[in-house]
C-alpha cells in the first residue's frame, strides 16, 4: 500500500519560496503539488528542480481545451517526469480519451486524474452556471464519465468519497483537497475534512496547503499529520 498519502500544495508565486519550503519537507512523507500560479511564474524548470530533490510531483494545471490541445499538453507534462497530471472532466469524452491516449503513448506514464467539481463551489455556485443540482450529483456524473474514459481517478471533496468509492471500486483513485487538521481554518474551501476523516471515507491522497506551508515549522507539521495518519491506519506502514 502507498504510504505517502499526503500531497503538499506549493502555493507560491516564486521558485525561491517553493524550494525553501520543499527543503523543509521529507520526500518519504509527502509528494508536492505545483499549480497554475507557480508553474506560470517559474515554468518547467521548477518542476524538474523539485523532482531532482526526490519528490514526486502532481502537476495541477487542470487542462481543459479541445482534445488535440489537451493531448499535447498532457504529453508535455508526462515528458517532464511528473507523477500525476489532471484535466477537467467537464471537457467531455473526446477530450478525456485524447488525454488517456497521450499518456499511454508516453515513456513516462503519470497518473491521469480528472477534476469533477471544485471544492470551492456550492449548489448556488453551480446554479449560476446553469447546473441547478447538488454538487454530489454533478460529481457523480463527471466521475462516472472519467471512469468510463479510462482516467486513473478524480479530484473530489471528501464528502463524495464514500459514494464514489462504492460506485467505482477500490482501484479508482480519489484525490481530496480541502483537508484541514483540527483547529485550522477552512479559508476558501467550503467542503473540508480532517486527514484521518478523509482516509476513513475512502480518499486515496490528501492535498494539504496552508496548514503545512504556513506553519512555524512546516517539517514538524507534516510529520505530525503523517504520524497521526499512520497511527490511525497501521496498514499504511
Amino acid at each position: 500500500m502507498d504510504q505517502k498519502k499526503i500531497i503538499i500544495a506549493l502555493d507560491f508565486s516564486d521558485a525561491e519560496s517553493a524550494i525553501r519550503l520543499a527543503r523543509q519537507l521529507d520526500p518519504m512523507q509527502c509528494r508536492l503539488k505545483i499549480g497554475k500560479e507557480l508553474f506560470t511564474s517559474c515554468g518547467p524548470a521548477l518542476v524538474k528542480d523539485v523532482i531532482a530533490m526526490g519528490f514526486d510531483v502532481f502537476l495541477d494545471l487542470k487542462f481543459h481545451d479541445i482534445p488535440n490541445t489537451v493531448a499535447k499538453a498532457v504529453a508535455a507534462a508526462a515528458d517532464l517526469g511528473v507523477w500525476m497530471v489532471n484535466v477537467h472532466a467537464s471537457g467531455g469524452r473526446d477530450m478525456l480519451q485524447a488525454a488517456r491516449a497521450a499518456v499511454n503513448a508516453s515513456l513516462n506514464k503519470p497518473l491521469l486524474i480528472a477534476v469533477t467539481v471544485l471544492t470551492s463551489m456550492s449548489r448556488s455556485d453551480l446554479a449560476e452556471i446553469g447546473l441547478d443540482v447538488e454538487p454530489i450529483q454533478q460529481v457523480s456524473r463527471l466521475a462516472q464519465l472519467a471512469h468510463a474514459c479510462g482516467m486513473d481517478g478524480v479530484v473530489c471533496s471528501a464528502e463524495e468519497t464514500v459514494f464514489l468509492r462504492n460506485a467505482l471500486g477500490n482501484d479508482f483513485i480519489l484525490v481530496t483537497p480541502g483537508i484541514r487538521p483540527h483547529g485550522d481554518e477552512a479559508v476558501d474551501q467550503k467542503r473540508v475534512v480532517t486527514p484521518v476523516d478523509a482516509i476513513s471515507r475512502g480518499s486515496s491522497y490528501l492535498v494539504i496547503g496552508r496548514p503545512v506551508t504556513q506553519a512555524d515549522n512546516p517539517g514538524d507539521k507534516l510529520n505530525e499529520i503523517f504520524t497521526q495518519l499512520h497511527g490511525s491506519f497501521p496498514d499504511l506502514c
